[in-house]
């Protein structure tokens, strides 16, 4: 969980200054910080309550999308790097485009066109978390009310 909490707290952090650098994409920098903090939270806490010692363990019936991104390394490493060159691109682009690459495009401004669909793809993956995660707790929460019931009877 600790690297859990240092990985948001970090990209919460560069995407607050990205809120004072671009004040016009505020509210999407604000949506990626709590999308991201919610579903990593709600994630790890179903997976305590379920007695997993790991929250990138998915079973086989789980969620296929969530099921790709834990089991294969290269693919969750791909989406962490990716989305995060994004955000790091975007602080760069405040001070300079880069290094020009064909004289066309600064190197920065390409990185970032290249990385922003990943970022994307990693909020889209984020929203699935939630979701996923708010059926388990729904469904654990619905399994403890139902004990306590009968336990009352």
């Amino acid at each position: 969980m600790l690297d859990q909490l240092t990985d948001r707290c970090a990209t919460m952090c560069l995407l607050v200054t990205l809120s004072v650098f671009y004040p016009d994409y505020m509210f999407w920098f604000q949506l990626s910080m709590a999308l991201d903090v919610a579903s990593h939270w709600l994630h790890l806490h179903c997976s305590t309550m379920q007695g997993q010692t790991s929250h990138k363990f998915i079973d086989a019936s789980g969620n296929p999308v969530l099921r790709i991104y834990y089991t294969s390394r290269p693919f969750l490493f791909f989406m962490c790097a990716g989305n995060e060159l994004f955000y790091a691109m975007l602080y760069l682009l405040y001070f300079q485009d880069g290094p020009p690459i064909f004289g066309i495009v600064g190197m920065f401004e390409l990185v970032a066109y290249m990385t922003a669909p990943i970022a994307l793809a990693k909020s889209a993956i984020s929203l699935v978390h939630l979701i996923v995660a708010s059926r388990n707790m729904a469904i654990i929460d619905g399994a403890e009310r139902e004990a306590a019931s009968q336990k009352s009877k």
